[in-house]
């Protein structure tokens, strides 16, 4: 005879689920795409209780986080950053560009040329993930891009330390 421990919800609530889930974040998306940044400021408000003057840290806000982490964690966050660069540019160098004339006039081949401008999403709140703010910061950085945005989540009403020095150690221009 089997017996379960556990077992998952029936299928179709599963899928209502799911369908509420996907109407509530479309009306949001339409709401920020209508209203843009009152709108941005308000679900902050609602959903991180974070109401900032601004959404992009000044230099000051950076400064501030970097006071909440100690030497320590600020080392090995560099440390990191510094394995994670060194990869990147052994990848990046492996890449080779090709350009060769096959036939008389007919030049054929391929070109690496990093995009103008990306933005990193580094997932915080209770659990951050500093890895993300290293491997998606430094990457895009030793490619070659030009601006690089990043942003995370607040965590209790404020930006989280510790991913805005990773951020800003890994050379994002704007956080």
């Amino acid at each position: 005879m089997i017996r379960y421990l556990k077992q998952g919800k029936p299928q179709e609530e599963i899928k209502a689920e799911i369908q509420q889930v996907t109407e509530i974040v479309t009306k949001i998306i339409r709401d920020i795409e209508d209203r843009g940044d009152t709108a941005v400021a308000e679900y902050s408000k609602k959903f991180d209780k974070w109401t900032p003057k601004s959404f992009k840290l000044s230099k000051n806000d950076i400064l501030a986080c970097y006071e909440q982490i100690d030497e320590q964690a600020q080392d090995d966050i560099r440390w990191a950053q510094e394995q994670i660069r060194n990869f990147a540019q052994k990848q990046r160098d492996s890449m080779l560009e090709l350009e060769v004339e096959t036939l008389p006039g007919v030049v054929l081949g391929h070109r690496h040329i990093p995009m103008n401008s990306v933005g990193c999403y580094v997932p915080g709140g209770k659990y951050p993930l500093l890895a993300s703010a290293h491997m998606s910061v430094i990457t895009a950085k030793v490619a070659g891009v030009k601006r690089v945005i990043a942003s995370a989540p607040p965590f209790k009403g404020q930006p989280a330390p510790a991913i805005v020095v990773a951020m800003d150690l890994a050379g994002a221009d704007e956080i």
